[in-house]
């Protein structure tokens, strides 16, 4: 099994205090093939202001730091670009300043004109607002697909962490289904993939149903990721995530190098 993860967070984004060489150590450990390192660039930050100023030089210095003690295991530079579709030109700019290998476009936040406030520090209780979040969530989806500057769709199911996880419902993609459509279909068409996030192994079921549409559609490329903050976190669930692929009918795992993407077999 060709064993990657696809997105990794170190001391480089506002929520994590681990360094990267500790992350290489912990997917070697764990067996994988490669390792890319996505921290956050998020135009819209967790507190709903915009991000004023962006210094790669953190995240290129502990980059190449890493790499010296990668050995055998194939380290990438990669960020995940939230809310670029508040701002597609700067997004642009901002992705220049970097020699990437990989970019994940996300979604953390509520619109521009609803608040911009991330979906972690949002009181999911009652059912109606949940939905309306999922309505202003997937409206942001539609317009980040459209744009091409980002190589795999994060964490499509992302605010159900939250609604399901800690507001206690049950919702799933099913009523946006149109849209979700819409999204996969234009993912396809640019020859861009979709992520499978397991959010440290705890994540992976509530993924079949996405799969499975995804594949009727003719979808192929996926990427897998982990989301781990944590070096214990490594590579957890993807053993599975993998397996589920194999069983869906996927035959393709998406890896990328220099922004071009390199299939391999699963």
């Amino acid at each position: 099994m060709y064993l990657v993860d696809y997105h990794t967070h170190s001391r480089c984004s506002m929520d994590s205090e681990t360094p990267l060489t500790e992350m290489v150590e912990a997917a070697r450990a764990a067996g994988l093939r490669e390792l890319v390192t996505t921290d956050h660039l998020d135009l819209q930050q967790e507190d709903a202001t915009i991000l004023k100023d962006w210094d790669w030089t953190p995240v290129v210095e502990q980059y190449e730091e890493a790499r010296k003690g990668a050995g055998g295991l194939k380290l990438l530079l990669g960020i995940e670009l939230g809310g670029a579709q508040t701002d597609p030109e700067r997004s642009e700019r901002l992705l220049a300043g970097a020699p990437l290998d990989f970019v994940i476009g996300s979604v953390h936040n509520m619109s521009l004109a609803a608040g911009s406030l991330d979906f972690y520090y949002m009181d999911f209780r009652d059912e109606a607002f949940a939905r309306s979040v999922m309505d202003d969530y997937i409206g942001s989806m539609l317009e980040l697909v459209k744009l091409p500057c980002f190589d795999s769709l994060g964490h499509l199911i992302y605010p159900l962490r939250y609604i399901n996880g800690r507001g206690g419902h049950h919702l799933t993609l099913e009523p946006w289904q149109d849209q979700v459509d819409t999204i996969m279909r234009t993912l396809m068409e640019s020859g861009r993939s979709l992520e499978f996030n397991t959010h440290n192994g705890e994540e992976v079921l509530p993924w079949i149903p996405v799969l499975e549409r995804y594949a009727e559609l003719g979808g192929e490329l996926i990427t897998i990721g982990s989301d781990a903050h944590r070096a214990e976190n490594v590579a957890k669930g993807l053993e599975q995530a993998v397996e589920i692929l194999k069983a869906k009918g996927f035959r393709w795992l998406a890896l990328y190098e220099k922004r071009k993407v390199h299939p391999v077999a699963l």
